[in-house]
Parts: C-alpha cells; sequence; structure tokens
C-alpha cells in the first residue's frame, strides 16, 4: 500500500515536471474542446440560416473553428512531445541518481536488465503522465459539454444523453481498473526476462563452453508465456471496453435523434436545432478519445509505480565532516551484516588495521571477506557496528573527502571513461583526471605513476593512441584490465581495498605489483583481500575469517601453524 500512494504521488510529481510544455498543452487542448463544443451551434445555425435565406457568417464562422480544430492537433502533438521528454528526461535523472545514492545491497537484489528497463522503459510510460491526465481530461469535456447543451436546447435530449454517458462510465470504470494490474503484471514480467538476459549475455562465454544455450533460451524466455497472458488480457480488455462503447454510442445517438425528431414534428426544434442535436450526439457518445486516454493514462500509472518501488528505497545519508590529518588507521567495532533471511555475513568483527599497515584478508568462500572490504570503504554501512578512520566513523565523513581517501580496485574491474586516461584517472582530481592539451605529452603525471605502479604502462605504451585511446577499441585481457582497475585505485590518498584484484594476473606480475603494494610502508593502508599464499604472506598482518567470524589477527607464519589456516589456501578454497 505505501507503494500504491508513492506511485500515484510521482505521477503527481511527473505531471508538473512537464513544466510549461504541458501548461500549453492544456491550453491548446481546451481551445480544441472549446471549438468542438461551439461547431455543432454554429452548424446549427448556418442551417437556420440558408433554410431562411439569411447571412453566411454562420457558415464561415464554422469554416474557420474546422481550421482551428486543425490547428489544435498540430500543437497538441508538439506539445504533447516536448513535454513528455522533458518529463521523461527529469524521471531518468532522479532515478539514476537515486540507484547511485542507495545501499548497494538494495540495487543488488533487482537484475540489471531489469533496472535498466525501468529506466528506460517505464519511465518513458511514466513521462506520459502529464499528456495523459490532461488529455484524459479534456477528452470528458465535450461529451459534458454535450449534456449541458442539449439540456439548454430541449431538457429531454440532455436528460436521454446524460443516461448513455453514465452507462459508459459504468464500463470504462470497470477497464481501468482491470487494465491497471494487467499493466503492472506484464511490465513486472518484462523486467524479469530483462534481467535474466542480461544474466546470460554476461555469461554468454560459459554458456557456449557448457553446450547449454537452448536450455539458456528456455530459462530467459520461461516467463514468455506469462507475457503473452498478461499482454493478451491486456488487448482484450481494450477490445471489449472498445466494443461496449461502440455499440452503446449508436444507440445512444439513436434516441437523441429519435428523440429529437419527434421535438422538430411537436414544432419544439426547428432544422437547425435538430442538427445541432444530432452533433451534440454524436459529440458525446464518441467516447474512444476518452478510452484512448484511459488507456495512456493506466501505463503511465503502471510505469510511475515501478519507478517508485526503487525510489521508496532510502539513500544512504552522507555526512559532513572532514576527515582529521591521518595516515589512514582503519578500525572496526562490533560490525555485524546480516543476509536478506536473518542470516549473519559479519558477526560483530572487531579489527584494528594499523596506519601504513598492509593486512591481508583470507578466508574459505562465503566466509563474508568482500562484505568486510564493501564496509571498510563504505560502499554498504553495516547493519550494526561502527567503521572508523583516523578516529571518525564513516557515517560522518563528507562523501568527497571519503572518496579521495578511499580507492577500491575488484576482481573483474569495470573501465569507465572515454579513453584510456579516462579510466584510469576516474578517481583522481580533475586536475590529475584531465588529458594535457599538449598532444605530445601522453597523460597527466599522476596517471603515468599509477600506470607503472600497476604494471600497465607498457601495455598501454602499445595501443595506437596510447592513454589517449578509446576504451572500447582497446583489446584488454582478464589481468590487464585488473591492472587498469589497480592504476584507478593508486589514487587513494589513505586507504587502498583490493578486492581479490590480482587474482587474474600471472605469478610475476603480481609480485611487482605484490611489492609496489606493500612496500611503500606509510604511504597509504592497504587491506587486500586475497586467497594466495604468497600475497598473505608479503602483508604486515592477516586477518582470518570462518563463517563471518573473525578467527584470527596475526602474521602469517604464525596462523600457518594452523591445519585449519592452511586449509584456506587449498584448490578447494576461493574468494568470496
Amino acid at each position: 500500500m505505501p507503494t500504491f500512494h508513492a506511485g500515484d504521488r510521482l505521477l503527481r510529481r511527473t505531471v508538473r515536471a512537464g513544466g510549461g510544455w504541458t501548461i500549453g498543452l492544456a491550453a491548446v487542448a481546451l481551445l480544441g474542446a472549446a471549438a468542438e463544443l461551439l461547431l455543432p451551434a454554429f452548424l446549427g445555425r448556418a442551417v437556420d440560416a440558408a433554410l431562411t435565406g439569411g447571412s453566411g457568417w454562420w457558415a464561415a464562422s464554422a469554416f474557420g473553428l474546422v481550421i482551428v480544430l486543425i490547428s489544435v492537433d498540430t500543437l497538441t502533438d508538439l506539445a504533447s512531445g516536448f513535454g513528455a521528454a522533458r518529463a521523461t528526461a527529469g524521471l531518468r535523472r532522479h532515478l539514476l541518481r537515486h540507484l547511485f545514492a542507495v545501499d548497494l545491497r538494495v540495487t543488488s537484489r533487482h537484475p540489471v536488465g531489469d533496472l535498466v528497463g525501468r529506466l528506460v522503459s517505464q519511465a518513458a510510460d511514466a513521462g506520459q503522465a502529464g499528456n495523459a491526465v490532461v488529455l484524459a481530461v479534456v477528452a470528458v469535456l465535450p461529451p459534458l459539454g454535450s449534456v449541458v447543451a442539449l439540456t439548454i436546447l430541449e431538457p429531454v435530449l440532455g436528460v436521454t444523453l446524460l443516461v448513455g454517458l453514465g452507462l459508459l462510465a459504468v464500463l470504462l470504470r470497470a477497464f481501468v481498473t482491470d487494465a491497471s494490474t494487467v499493466t503492472a503484471g506484464y511490465q513486472r514480467v518484462l523486467g524479469d526476462i530483462a534481467g535474466r538476459l542480461q544474466e546470460s549475455l554476461t555469461g554468454a562465454r560459459t554458456i557456449a563452453a557448457a553446450g547449454t544455450t537452448r536450455r539458456e533460451q528456455e530459462r530467459v524466455l520461461t516467463a514468455l508465456p506469462e507475457v503473452g497472458r498478461h499482454g493478451r488480457r491486456g488487448w482484450e480488455l481494450l477490445a471489449r471496453a472498445s466494443a461496449r462503447t461502440s455499440a452503446v454510442a449508436p444507440l445512444l445517438n439513436l434516441s437523441v435523434i429519435a428523440v429529437g425528431g419527434y421535438a422538430l414534428t411537436a414544432g419544439w426544434l426547428t432544422p437547425g436545432q435538430l442538427v445541432t442535436a444530432v452533433r451534440y450526439a454524436a459529440l458525446g457518445a464518441g467516447l474512444g478519445g476518452v478510452l484512448a486516454s484511459l488507456n495512456h493514462l493506466v501505463r503511465s500509472r503502471a510505469g510511475a509505480h515501478r519507478l517508485a518501488e526503487l525510489l521508496a528505497q532510502p539513500v544512504t545519508p552522507d555526512g559532513d565532516e572532514p576527515l582529521p590529518p591521518g595516515a589512514g588507521a582503519l578500525r572496526l567495532r562490533g560490525v555485524s551484516v546480516y543476509a536478506d533471511d536473518g542470516r549473519p555475513i559479519l558477526d560483530r568483527i572487531d579489527l584494528d588495521v594499523p596506519a601504513g599497515a598492509t593486512v591481508a584478508v583470507v578466508g574459505a568462500s562465503g566466509a563474508g571477506k568482500t562484505t568486510l572490504a564493501a564496509v571498510a570503504g563504505r560502499l554498504h554501512d553495516p547493519d550494526a557496528g561502527e567503521v572508523l578512520l583516523d578516529g571518525v566513523p564513516l557515517r560522518r565523513l563528507d562523501r568527497a573527502a571519503l572518496r579521495r581517501a578511499v580507492g577500491y580496485a575488484f576482481d573483474r574491474p569495470v573501465l569507465i571513461g572515454a579513453t584510456v586516461h579516462d579510466a584510469i584517472g576516474l578517481a583522481m582530481p580533475v586536475e590529475s583526471a584531465t588529458p594535457p592539451a599538449d598532444e605530445a605529452a601522453p597523460a597527466t603525471p599522476a596517471v603515468l605513476r599509477a600506470a607503472r605502479m600497476a604494471a600497465v604502462a607498457e601495455v598501454v605504451d602499445r595501443l595506437p593512441e596510447r592513454y589517449r585511446t578509446p576504451v572500447v577499441d582497446a583489446p584488454f585481457s582478464g589481468g590487464e584490465a585488473q591492472r587498469l582497475g589497480l592504476a584507478r585505485a593508486f589514487a587513494a590518498e589513505r586507504l587502498l581495498i583490493l578486492d581479490d584484484a590480482m587474482s587474474s594476473l600471472d605469478s610475476a606480475t603480481e609480485h611487482r605489483i605484490t611489492r609496489a603494494v606493500t612496500g611503500r610502508g606509510g604511504a597509504r593502508t592497504r587491506l587486500v583481500v586475497t586467497h594466495r599464499t604468497a600475497t598473505a604472506a608479503a602483508a604486515d598482518l592477516v586477518a582470518w575469517l570462518d563463517g563471518g567470524l573473525l578467527r584470527g589477527v596475526a602474521p602469517h607464519r604464525r596462523l600457518w601453524a594452523d591445519p585449519d589456516y592452511r586449509a584456506v589456501f587449498q584448490p578447494a578454497g576461493g574468494a568470496s
């Protein structure tokens, strides 16, 4: 229920987001509705004038109203297009900012394909809200205006049309209720399929190697019959509503004509007024525009509710405190992190990482190593306990100061940026991340230094445009991409966190980088998640995790006496 109300609130905000274009659309649509309501009266007067030899002014005026209606159609298309584009862009920016601000555990619960579908497709549907609301409201005005006009012309005619419109309103209300449920289900299942498709494309090599392409196709498209059911149900509802309105409208029209014909024979109406009554009856009974507008409104509402599900997730609040002087002392106090089912991933972890030290984090698969790395640099907050950097809780630190102080490298880095230079300098200050204006200079000194430390400078120098080579044109291997990720992380000022970031490197390259990481005592603190014995042995201390508990903190050589510790490095072990 809270998400339901949040979706409707988002829908209202989206209507306002169209700004001047939505206001302009409303003005133009109202002008069109007024012209539609005036046209039957002018036509009736023109008929009476023609029969009595009167002026042709009414006929000319009716022609002018037709020109107005044609212009209104053109302006409506223009205003609705620009208004929807503005609202959709605002929704996408808002949703994207929110997704980057929420806890990473929240977004990880949704497949990437589903998130992309909401950002692209459902945001576009919701962005039509302003158009749908305006046009739906304005579409009701000609039928209601027809009732008023017929009542003024002859009360019996107004009552006849009103009764028919009441019946049509009941039918349309049922359509809106049923179609909302069907459209929401349709969008949900499409999101599920998009999520599975993204997973399959990511693991395309594994699927090809296993020879399970057909099985994977079936898995991705498992929900396709459900999509078909929702789609057919939606079209059935629309067809049924259209058929009902199509059946009632002619009967309503005939009823008004019959009553109007009797009024003409009784002398209550002139021939011109009968023409006016017939035109108003057609205008009042023609609810096809209302049905189409309601269908668009249903899709917009369903899209807004899908976006509201994500926007309802609380953002991670930023602190406002700067980092005091320090060398990167990291402390975890009673840190616990729980899975969705309540199972502890980390259980009351107390860990001191001295400033400038290198601490290796080891443990069997699922021990909680990656989660420990995530909370150590506030990729997400722990459910209990506190993480402090140089004595300040991470929750209270200014975001910019935190990101300058902490650098991450991952086992499967994503290279973000137009060029290799951009990818390495992503986390650096602007002056270091911006490529030199002089084409002769390959990169800024900071980027060059980071590339050398990560043993990737030689690889970049072999590229056609070196550091200015577009990332999409650079054929990096898995190990080379890891080295670029390491180079990017070296921008950290106080704390460097490597989450199994050297798993794809050959032994010689890993040795070079390990010396670069561990050999600069006092420059920054290092927290290294690893499953390799050599990396653990090179560290000052080893934090040994076992089932979410911190089983020991000591130098590698001391822990090696424990057979359970030695078993962590057996082939069956791996990175969590």
